[in-house]
């Protein structure tokens, strides 16, 4: 027996935070009764439907794919736009790991497994994201200083960032530097640097956890290999530990 939101996360329909929302709001029955309680348990030979719609379990898959600027980092788009699964085929209901915005590029994990996406971005757990960023006009080390010990957006406390490789191109008056964050809200890049009136003008992804783009040109794919999974398994595990000591 499992937790409903658990099994559903496990069917690769969505996450475990969505399924929670799902059973919250009264659109989860379990053998035909409505269950609103998080707490509740079933099992995969439960008849398991959300909005009428029996869930499945099927096997897992995951994919790195490069994702390249003009692609909206989801499934669907109600404005028509080209969508990061239009870029992966596949028979499976994959969906992307955490987002990039439509005009950046770089790493993105999309699998069906909901367990390991909700792990991934949920931010207590400090999974690492490094991006190649460049900004207008030249970033000063004291607003360096600053984004890495952390800086106050929207009434809250970012976490400490790193930074490294600082270029300045005094022609284009611009500076190039390497982000690595822990978090992954809205915008946040974007934000963060607004914050100090440097105007990101590129943004791309070169490392999701351990995963790179490596061996891929804008727009491919590959699988994730077997020995990168048990990887990234065990490095969600460890600080799933570490969140609860």
């Amino acid at each position: 027996m499992e937790r409903i939101q658990k099994l559903i996360a496990q069917s690769g329909l969505c996450s475990r935070r969505k399924a929670e929302k799902l059973i919250t709001s009264g659109r989860v029955k379990v053998n035909g009764r409505t269950v609103q309680a998080l707490g509740e348990k079933a099992s995969p030979s439960d008849t398991i439907t959300v909005d009428g719609h029996p869930i499945s379990f099927e096997d897992k898959v995951y994919y790195v794919l490069y994702k390249p600027e003009g692609y909206v980092s989801t499934v669907k788009d109600d404005k028509g736009r080209k969508t990061v699964k239009d870029l992966v085929p596949s028979s499976k209901r994959i969906y992307p790991v955490g987002r990039l915005d439509y005009d950046s590029s770089g790493v993105l994990l999309m699998t069906n497994d909901g367990d390991l996406t909700a792990a991934l971005t949920h931010p207590r757990y400090n999974i690492e994201k490094e991006y190649e960023v460049t900004v207008e006009g030249f970033l000063r080390k004291e607003t360096s200083r600053k984004i890495r010990r952390g800086i106050t957006l929207e009434g809250q406390m970012t976490k400490p960032a790193k930074i490294r490789k600082v270029q300045y191109n005094k022609q284009k008056k611009r500076t190039k530097l390497n982000l690595t964050i822990t978090e992954g809200k809205y915008h946040h890049i974007k934000k963060m640097f607004e914050h100090f009136d440097h105007e990101v003008l590129k943004l791309k992804r070169i490392r999701f956890a351990f995963l790179t783009l490596d061996g891929l040109s804008r727009g491919d794919h590959r699988r994730v290999k077997i020995h990168e999974l048990k990887k990234l398994r065990v490095l969600v595990e460890r600080e799933r530990r570490r969140a609860q000591a």
